[in-house]
């Protein structure tokens, strides 16, 4: 479910449905939006595979690289290549520096183009008032066409809450690199070769660095 829905557009959260709205209608996103819908899938927030993402992007992108696609899935995972897990995209903020107003949201969601701009990154904020002013509802629209109101477009509640889920995976990352940092020791103890010893030190220490500057950021 979390999957479809990130793939969808249906996350409830505007700027990352904005961007998979172009993706699916383009091919294309900018890089800065590739980064972010791809935190938001795998450690952001959704803590889905990173392979399902690649996949996803390698079917959609116009200008899809195999090698490209899957280096930047394990960096933007945290799986590989990059460590420092505790930098993570804002589904909310991260864009508003760019973009206050969301004209970005308002051209590929247009259903939201008449939020006022407090809410246009946060519509389950905005008062009822507000909402039907703009002719939204949140929440799944009903499976009958029937019981549907005339001039409402629906959209969907945030399917995590990211401040939760965000500080809940970082926890999860935190305890996976230290067990990895525990068996790559090991295994340099173990005297599995003086080349295996040395790559294992490089990570290691590159995993104990990331967690220091970690430390200094809180």
């Amino acid at each position: 479910a979390l999957l479809c829905a990130w793939r969808s557009g249906q996350t409830g959260y505007p700027w990352i449905d904005a961007c998979m709205a172009q993706l699916r209608t383009e091919g294309w996103i900018h890089h800065l939006g590739r980064h972010a819908v791809a935190c938001f899938l795998t450690r952001g927030d959704l803590w889905q595979p990173w392979e399902k993402g690649q996949l996803h992007f390698e079917e959609e992108l116009l200008d899809a690289d195999y090698a490209l696609n899957g280096f930047n899935w394990l960096w933007l995972s945290c799986s590989g290549f990059f460590y420092q897990y505790f930098r993570c995209y804002s589904p909310v903020a991260f864009q508003k520096k760019n973009d206050k107003g969301g004209a970005y949201i308002r051209k590929w969601l247009p259903q939201l183009k008449r939020l006022p701009e407090k809410y246009i990154y946060e519509p389950w904020k905005a008062p009822v008032g507000v909402l039907r002013e703009a002719g939204i509802k949140l929440g799944k629209a009903p499976a009958s066409a029937g019981v549907m109101e005339a001039g409402v477009n629906y959209y969907p509640r945030p399917i995590v809450d990211h401040a939760v889920v965000s500080k809940e995976n970082m926890e999860k990352m935190s305890k996976a690199y230290d067990l990895h940092k525990e068996r790559l020791v090991a295994a340099a103890k173990s005297g599995g070769g003086k080349r295996k010893s040395t790559s294992s030190s490089a990570a290691a220490d590159k995993m104990e660095h990331a967690k220091k500057q970690k430390e200094q950021t809180n």
